[in-house]
């Protein structure tokens, strides 16, 4: 069985669509990079060094410190599909992200978003 795409994808050649997608809506590359530090366990210089070395998202959330247990109260749709029912692990954590980038984007609070 083959891997899907987006888990050997660079995470540094969409981290740019995040945060443009964020930044048209008024928001921040900081507040972008708190939701990915937030969601992995990454300090800002891990997330830096992931983005030089152009990490994919496999070894990115493989090597990430410690996933925030909060992230299981992440909940929504994200391309048609709903967050809390994809079965593939990788897959879901992938779609956790994006859907902490869309409540962003649509100008959730940063205490809505990182659930405290």
């Amino acid at each position: 069985m083959t891997k899907h795409r987006i888990y050997t994808t660079s995470f540094a050649s969409v981290y740019p669509h995040y945060v443009a997608k964020a930044e048209k809506k008024g928001r921040s590359k900081a507040e972008v990079d708190e939701i990915i530090c937030w969601l992995t366990g990454f300090s800002q210089q891990e997330l830096d060094f992931h983005l030089a070395k152009g990490s994919d998202f496999e070894t990115l959330l493989a090597e990430a410190p410690e996933l925030n247990p909060a992230r299981a109260e992440i909940k929504g749709v994200v391309c048609g599909v709903r967050v809390e029912d994809v079965a593939d692990p990788l897959m879901r954590e992938i779609r956790y992200l994006d859907k902490l980038i869309d409540e962003l984007a649509k100008g959730k609070s940063m205490e809505k978003i990182l659930r405290v």
